[in-house]
């Protein structure tokens, strides 16, 4: 069985919000647990936060989230991981980054780089630094 990355973002109370918004950008299928569904609401701030949530795209795309527990030490933080998203496609990315863009705050226009026809960085509304390019052999030196 093929191991795959899959990116979890942790929130304070934006899970749902972050996940709907990817769901529509991704045009995925989404699952959403929330605290009270599973059993679980004293533990968080509010018992309709998620406690876990997932996007699954039909191009393979996949995120999960959840809402930190209440009382949880948690920070966005700057740097602390960026999200990959490469497709071979030219049109596939312009129209992804296009919908990422929404409220973004745009670190590195999409344009053409030395490794990729397209290649650009955004850190969007929800605190997330997107890396988005599109993929090329490269051979090995």
């Amino acid at each position: 069985m093929p191991i795959r990355t899959v990116i979890h973002l942790n929130f304070q109370g934006h899970a749902r919000a972050a996940l709907t918004f990817y769901q529509n950008i991704f045009n995925g299928q989404q699952t959403l647990v929330t605290y009270a569904n599973a059993g679980r609401g004293e533990e968080a701030v509010d018992p309709d936060q998620i406690l876990w949530g997932q996007v699954t795209g039909e191009d393979g795309i996949a995120l999960m989230a959840c809402d930190v527990p209440a009382g949880a030490d948690w920070h966005p933080g700057d740097n602390a991981f960026f999200v990959s998203l490469r497709g071979d496609d030219v049109n596939m990315v312009r129209t992804l980054w296009s919908g990422l863009e929404q409220g973004a705050i745009v670190l590195h226009a999409l344009t053409p780089s030395q490794w990729s026809p397209l290649y650009g960085m955004l850190h969007d509304r929800f605190g997330v630094v997107w890396v988005v390019d599109v993929s090329v052999p490269h051979s090995v030196a």
